[in-house]
């Protein structure tokens, strides 16, 4: 490749970042701690686990709930990371949480419940790679619930479905894990090894 025809490639690094501060997706700086950068900071990070858990799963099933979970969830930190005075941007690109989705997790996990029997105990993560991955998405996304609690408090959320969407998601991801795990032994929490 020429230099000169590589010299119109756009670069990874901006440096716009280098004080702390990010852009909003409509634009509006703010500080890389904010509510909002936490906020769907978070979320990006629940999205890579289930990539890493996509990428440990032999189970179609599986690995097909997590891709379409994470696509939703970049939806979800794009709202995140709208400013709430940009919504109608947002809205004009995206479709924002709805109640439907809320729905179609709800009926992911009764399907999934009815193909196996879940564990009526506290069950210690680790049973195999992909379940643990779907677990720690599972940690991550009610880190992700506690942060949306703060843009709220702060008067910042948008859309009150993405909490409800959140705290499903993450009741989802634990019934995923043990689907995953199903045909293996149940380690409990407390030691004992069924």
């Amino acid at each position: 490749m020429s230099s000169s025809s590589s010299s119109y490639r756009k670069k990874v690094y901006t440096k716009f970042g280098d004080k702390g501060e990010t852009s909003l997706l409509y634009g509006g700086r703010v500080s890389k701690a904010s509510v909002h950068t936490e906020a769907y900071g978070i979320t990006d990070e629940a999205v890579s686990a289930m990539g890493l858990a996509r990428a440990f799963s032999a189970d179609q099933k599986v690995k097909d709930i997590l891709r379409d979970l994470q696509r939703e969830l970049f939806t979800i930190a794009a709202e995140l990371a709208t400013d709430p005075e940009k919504y109608d941007l947002f809205q004009q690109h995206f479709t924002p949480v709805t109640q439907q989705m809320v729905d179609n997790l709800e009926t992911i996990i009764d399907s999934l419940e009815e193909e196996f029997e879940m564990p009526n105990v506290f069950v210690l993560p680790g049973g195999s790679p992909a379940s643990s991955a779907i677990d720690m998405a599972r940690t991550i996304i009610r880190t992700a619930e506690r942060r949306v609690v703060v843009v709220a408090e702060a008067e910042r959320l948008t859309n009150d479905l993405i909490l409800t969407y959140l705290n499903r998601l993450g009741d989802l991801l634990f019934v995923l894990a043990r689907y995953e795990d199903r045909e293996l032994p149940i380690e409990r929490a407390t030691g004992d090894r069924t």
